[in-house]
């Protein structure tokens, strides 16, 4: 199959363990305790921007006079990493996983004091692009570390703890981000969390260059050509995302040129970077590749306009808007931990449909909240099943996406994976952002004289609901033909 990164990214992983000493204990065993802390950390990283984002966000759209660019803001994001997937993918192969992980570090810091000091909003959302450059480049790299480091046996307790990583950020980044935004400005929000780079490029530069040592001492296979072309389609793609986007602002008569150009571009890009069949829900790995854009675009899509919902329609400040996600990212995690455990391998499938359906019946009861009777604790409560759902699905997709993958295909699959990650964070958060400015939700009028209209943020939660149900009917297509 054509993948956005070649066989050379992922040598056997029983290889791989041998080099390190042997497939023996835990992810904290002696052989990869320096690289689980070292991918924790980086996780750690991305988790705490993450959630002071969406802490910070309300306050940072309204003082830029820019809640009609609220939306853009998250898939601005999404978009530049559709590009930078594919690059990273293809440097992994050719130089290894250390240069793209340590490059995307630094870019991503570079966005965040970009959107930190930027004086409009369409500049805070050019940082918020320059951020996904640099998340675009470590995920892919993240990815083939696992493929690379660690045996099959130890990857689902690997992506456990990706998930666990965000609790302490769920807990301490909304009080903090609210807390700094409140006294000292939203600004310092960004600025901050640069200072966070410092811990994963000390922790995981040292492990992983050991790793990389061995790893071509053990290499047979030579390492492949960039791929121009590959690289192409990626930017095809963003462009075509960033033009649909652009299209979805504008709601007007000069909005259908750069929608069909935008179509124009991303499908025949989809088409070419992502396994045949996966636009299908082709049974096996393409259903796989499809579920993972499908859990992400229907959570983040929603999870995106709660801080926003909380702040202008309940009257919360940012520090309780930001504290109604947390409770998200804990259960995430437990539901990350559970599907490790042991005794539920072999349920893979129910796994990942039951996760659909918690996620699904946690965006519908987010909208109850709109209702001025229903206590705002009720969307905490609501995001907790949320959460339990997305940790049950994303890491049992994860975990099934190696299964289904040839060794020589692991990485370049990862590659996919996060690719349909990004789609589907774009497309559907761009859905949302053209539903929220249609309905009334971006007009400046509304967001300082008045509440955001409820119906903003109905639709969009109803819409999201209904994406994380199709999640569940599609479920049942990841078990191949035998």
């Amino acid at each position: 199959m054509t993948t956005a990164s070649s066989t050379s990214a992922t040598t056997s992983s029983a290889a791989t363990a041998t080099q390190t000493g042997g497939d023996t204990g835990g992810v904290l065993g002696a052989p990869y305790r320096a690289l689980t802390l070292g991918i924790v950390s980086v996780v750690l990283l991305l988790a705490f921007e993450a959630t002071a984002v969406n802490t910070a966000m309300p306050v940072a759209a309204r003082q830029l006079d820019g809640l009609g660019l609220y939306a853009f803001a998250f898939s601005g994001y999404f978009t530049s990493t559709l590009f930078a997937l594919v690059v990273s993918g293809q440097w992994c192969d050719r130089k290894g996983p250390m240069g793209p992980l340590l490059s995307g570090i630094v870019v991503f810091g570079a966005g965040l004091v970009v959107a930190g000091t930027a004086a409009d909003m369409w500049l805070f959302v050019a940082g918020r692009a320059i951020q996904g450059l640099g998340g675009g480049l470590v995920i892919v790299a993240l990815y083939v570390v696992v493929g690379r480091a660690f045996p099959e046996r130890l990857r689902p307790s690997v992506f456990a703890a990706f998930s666990a990583a965000w609790v302490l950020p769920s807990i301490l980044g909304p009080a903090v981000s609210g807390a700094v935004t409140q006294h000292l400005g939203w600004r310092w929000v960004f600025l901050a969390v640069p200072v966070l780079i410092l811990l994963p490029l000390a922790v995981m530069g040292p492990a992983l260059h050991r790793s990389e040592r061995e790893q071509r001492r053990s290499a047979a296979a030579p390492r492949p050509e960039f791929d121009r072309r590959r690289s192409g389609f990626a930017a095809m793609a963003a462009l075509g995302a960033g033009l649909l986007q652009y299209a979805g602002q504008r709601l007007d008569l000069l909005a259908i040129l750069p929608g069909l150009a935008g179509a124009g571009l991303l499908l025949p890009a989809v088409l070419r970077l992502l396994p045949a069949g996966t636009l299908r829900a082709a049974r096996g790995l393409p259903a796989v590749i499809l579920l993972r854009g499908v859990a992400a675009g229907a959570f983040f899509a929603s999870e995106a306009f709660i801080p926003l919902m909380m702040v202008t329609r309940r009257g919360l400040s940012p520090t309780l808007a930001g504290l109604t996600l947390t409770s998200g990212g804990l259960s995430w995690a437990l539901g990350s931990w559970l599907q490790g455990r042991p005794g539920l391998q072999r349920h893979r499938e129910t796994m990942i449909r039951l996760g659909f359906v918690l996620t699904a019946v946690a965006i519908a009861g987010t909208t109850l909240v709109l209702v001025p009777a229903v206590p705002t604790w009720a969307a905490s409560v609501a995001w907790a099943v949320g959460g339990m759902g997305m940790g049950l699905a994303v890491a049992s997709i994860s975990v099934l996406m190696m299964k289904l993958s040839a060794p020589e295909d692991a990485g370049a699959n990862s590659a996919a994976l996060q690719m349909s990650d990004a789609l589907g964070n774009v497309l559907l958060i761009g859905l949302s952002g053209v539903l929220f400015a249609g309905l009334g939700g971006g007009s400046l009028a509304a967001a300082r004289d008045s509440p955001v209209p409820a119906a903003a943020f109905a639709v969009i939660f109803l819409v999201m609901t209904g994406v994380a149900l199709f999640g569940a009917l599609v479920s049942g297509r990841v078990r191949p033909r035998s």
